[in-house]
């Protein structure tokens, strides 16, 4: 889904900072120490710093920005990082890029980690698309959106600083929205739950989504349903549920029964 702009007339460079955050949780359960350590291992694999640079690059080319550097990093135990510089214009190849402005850029951090009681595992991708001029990050949400097994996501999008018409006018910002869910395709909206948080007046939106559908079997390392007990299935479920509600909502909630 791309942005449909009105064409504007400005007065030199537009110096509007569009920036689109997420936080992306995959929530899993693993029934013993060595099943969280390899739970743990997989993500690691599976969300390397070259898989995730490989997706950083990608939203570059979807949002029409120039790679200036790329720096990515894997860490012990786990985790990894990756930060592209990125620039609406091309850049000359023989041009020092180090101290370019930091408002256009790309990141993604990665944090998997484990209940130290509980069998729930949760990994926890925070990526940020800032970019400044005409590009916005909105184009590539649904690819961002599709690239991670994502059981909630929260969102934010801001629109910073002003820019000028041809006559001196000030623009706050340079394209309709009301909600980050206008950009998000059918198919995805129809999968999760969603709530808006939005401040209108200064250009900031937020959006939660919690995917509606719950299977088990969907949320289960290196085990299946049908090899636990009743009893054990709804322990699970429950501590799943509660993990899920929690991060939802972002505050501890009272313990489900």
């Amino acid at each position: 889904m791309t942005i449909k702009k009105d064409k504007l007339k400005l007065y030199g460079f537009n110096n509007l900072t569009k920036t689109l955050s997420f936080n992306i949780y995959d929530i899993c359960y693993a029934d013993s120490e060595e099943a969280r350590r390899h739970y743990i291992e997989y993500i690691d694999e599976a969300y390397n710093a070259a898989r995730l640079t490989e997706i950083l690059e990608n939203v570059a080319s979807i949002i029409g920005a120039n790679i200036l550097n790329v720096a990515s990093q894997d860490y012990d135990p786990q985790g990894a990082s990756v930060t592209i510089l990125i620039s609406e214009e091309e850049i000359a190849p023989d041009t020092d890029v180090v101290c370019h402005l930091d408002k256009s850029h790309l990141t993604v951090h990665t944090y998997p980690e484990s209940h130290p009681q509980k069998g729930i595992t949760t990994f926890r991708a925070d990526i940020d698309v800032s970019t400044c001029g005409r590009i916005s990050p909105l184009n590539a949400l649904n690819y961002l959106l599709d690239s991670f097994d994502s059981d909630i996501v929260t969102l934010d999008y801001r629109v910073r600083g002003f820019t000028r018409d041809i006559s001196g006018k000030k623009l706050f910002i340079d394209h309709r929205i009301n909600s980050i869910q206008n950009y998000i395709a059918k198919e995805t909206r129809h999968r999760y739950n969603m709530i808006d948080v939005n401040v209108y007046q200064e250009n900031i939106f937020h959006t939660k989504m919690m995917l509606r559908e719950f299977d088990l079997n969907n949320y289960l390392f290196d085990i299946t349903e049908d090899q636990l007990k009743l009893k054990d299935r709804e322990l699970i479920r429950r501590q799943l549920k509660q993990e899920m509600l929690e991060i939802f909502n972002g505050r501890n909630m009272p313990t489900i029964r």
